[in-house]
Order: C-alpha cells, then structure tokens, then sequence
C-alpha cells in the first residue's frame, strides 16, 4: 500500500477541544495554498520510487472550506503525478454545516469515494459547549445530503467525555449514530490539549474532566452497541461494517510509507519522518517546503510497532516483530506482556499468517498502561 495524505489547514472557525495546525483565512489565501500544494506535489511525485497509489486522504483543519475548483486542481495535479489505482480508497473530510445539494454532487463528481464526517455528538448543548458551528438536525440532513448525492461510503466521527455528557446523553447519540447506518465509525474520547480553550476553561475550573468510572462505562457502552449493530471493532477508536474499515489509516497502524503533504503534514519513508513546519504563509512563499526531518532509531520503531498494533483486533505478530527487531526484541515482548496474559488482559493467537500479542476486551480499557509497559526500557 501507499497513502498520500494532503492537510488542508482552513477552518471556518476554531473548535475549542482542537489541538491540530489550522487556521481562518481568506479564499485568496485559499487559493494561493492550493497553487503551492500541487507544486509540492509535483516535486515530491517520486516519494514512493513507484507511482501506484492506493489511498488519498484529505484531512484538516476543514478540506470542505475549499471550493470545488480548489479540489479540482488537487486531483488533476495527483493524476498528473501518481497512478491513483482503481480500487483507491479516497477519503474527504467534512463538516456538516459546508454541505449542501450542489456542493455534495460536485464532491462526487471528483475521485472522492468516501467521506469522514465531523458529527462529534448529536446534541446541541454539547455541541455549543466545544464550539462545534453545527447542530444536531443540520448534521442528521447534511448525511442524508451525502447520501443522495451517491457516496456510499461514510464514516462519522464522535467525541465522548464530553463537559456536561451523561451516560444517557452518550446512548442517545450512540443510537442516532447507529440508526443512520454509516459505515464507519471513529469515537474518541475528549481530550485537554494544552493550548486549547477548553484546556484553559479546565484551569478555571469552569468545566470538568469526566470521571474515570463514566469515560470507562461510555467506553463499555461504545463497544457494546456497535458491536450489537453489527460493526466490527478493528481499532481502538474504530468500528467498520463488513469490509468498510479504514484502508489509509490502516498504513499508519502497520507502518507503511506514507507521503503527507501541505503545511504541518508528516510523511514516512521506512526510516525517517519528515515534519511540514505549519506555518502557511511560509508554506506558500517558498521555493522549498520548510521541513523538519527525523531518522528513526530501532528503538523507535519497535515502540511505534507496538503503540500503534496493539491498537488493533489483530494486534502484533510475533513472527514479524523477530524479523523486524530479532529474537531478543520478540523475547523481551512476551515477557513484557506475561503478567498481562497471566490476568486476562491480553491473549497469544495462532492464525493462519502466524501467531498475535493482542489485548483482550479487558485490556483495551488500560491500553495506555498495557502499551507504556511494553516499549523499548531505554
């Protein structure tokens, strides 16, 4: 596989939980980013050594906040550059209040085939209260938008542990969410990013942090419900109907190469990564996109293999993680994970592509201890 992730940095405006590099701009702004991403394109069209490309993945920030000519641009100058395969996976992010009739049919006039909707929760209190500029009703028709206008592949993103989120509040959205029956979805649990307006209403003491006890139970209950609806619980954070999981993230899960571009994107090549510095009107001005680079240690990435595998249903395959890092690497693991295997939380399968470290259902509730225990000691 190989994935190209493109970071359109614009949004309308800031949400208060968002740590990521975003910013408000004008459309000639806009515009002028646009024009300096399809260079980096063409000058980095031989990352891979090859031009076969599976995934196309457009996340922000806000891609929806371009106008379609914008998009349009993006995808001759990848056609240009990259041989974009058939069966290619093309995923655009969006948020519900940009989609209408006319801008969701010019959406699947383009090579989209799949679109990664910020729905966040679908009551409007707690949707006001993180600074989400849609409401409930608004997300629920901008779906059916979607819907209409032919893709039949949506994947919706839900923030839990939210200020304010009871645990009846969190069934009722895991119900709306389900009765809509998209194919994907991504849930998280709220997060306090130093930096953020929500971080600093934490320090004022005019919002609280969800008990641990309530983020385990709206944890259970996520599981729970999608599992019964008939969704797969590939990742973490991730649920799929039958064959609908997430193929561009899944590069990031089992360490593929990936090529991201655009202001604060990140790419790997199998042994550095290279950082975009997010800075857009540097971005723009430049000859040479400002970047950093960091060349990864074996250390590295063996504690990447495990932070990121272990996430997933499949977990880390042993076989692999000896070839990768060599027998004292895998030795260290399974006596790293012994006491977790002794008390339940994690479980040895053999499969017919070999045998898996993977945590049990138990276990994803203290993956953060699981997975800190498990690293690289130095």
């Amino acid at each position: 596989m190989a994935g190209i992730y493109i970071h359109i940095p614009f949004c309308k405006t800031r949400c208060d939980y968002c740590a990521f590099y975003s910013t408000v701009s004008s459309n000639e702004i806009k515009k002028l980013y646009v024009q300096r991403l399809c260079g980096e394109i063409a000058e980095r069209k031989d990352f891979f050594g090859f031009p076969e490309v599976s995934s196309v993945y457009l996340g922000g920030g806000t891609p929806s906040q371009l106008a379609i000519e914008n998009l349009t641009d993006i995808f001759n100058t990848l056609h240009r550059c990259f041989r974009i395969l058939p069966y290619a996976e093309i995923t655009m992010e969006v948020n519900p209040d940009d989609i209408n009739e006319e801008y969701a049919a010019a959406l699947h006039e383009l090579p989209i085939n799949r679109i990664s909707m910020g729905v966040q929760s679908f009551n409007d209190r707690l949707l006001r209260g993180i600074h989400r500029r849609h409401s409930a009703n608004e997300a629920a028709k901008s779906y059916e938008i979607l819907r209409k206008a032919g893709f039949d592949n949506i994947s919706i993103d839900l923030i839990y542990a939210l200020p304010g989120q009871t645990a009846a509040l969190w069934d009722k959205d895991l119900e709306t969410a389900v009765a809509l029956r998209p194919e994907h979805i991504s849930a998280y649990a709220l997060s306090f990013e130093e930096g953020t307006p929500l971080y600093t209403k934490l320090k004022r003491g005019e919002i609280r942090e969800s008990g641990e006890e309530l983020y385990i139970k709206m944890y259970a209950t996520l599981v729970e419900k999608l599992k019964a609806a008939g969704y797969e619980h590939y990742e973490i954070s991730n649920f799929a109907l039958s064959e609908k999981r997430a193929r561009h993230n899944a590069a990031y899960w089992t360490g593929e190469k990936y090529l991201g571009l655009g202001a604060g994107a990140h790419s790997f090549n199998g042994v550095s990564r290279r950082i975009n510095l997010p800075e857009i009107q540097r971005y723009i001005r430049s000859k040479i996109v400002p970047h950093e680079t960091e060349t990864l240690t074996t250390a590295n990435k063996y504690d990447e293999m495990v932070m990121t595998r272990l996430r997933t249903c499949e977990g880390i395959n042993l076989e692999e993680t000896e070839k990768m890092f060599g027998a004292e690497a895998a030795e260290y693991l399974l006596r790293s994970a012994k006491t977790y295997i002794d008390c339940g939380k994690m479980e040895l399968v053999s499969t017919q592509s070999g045998k898996y470290l993977k945590l049990t259902e138990s276990g994803v509730f203290v993956s953060d201890e699981i997975i800190s225990d498990l690293m690289n000691p130095d």
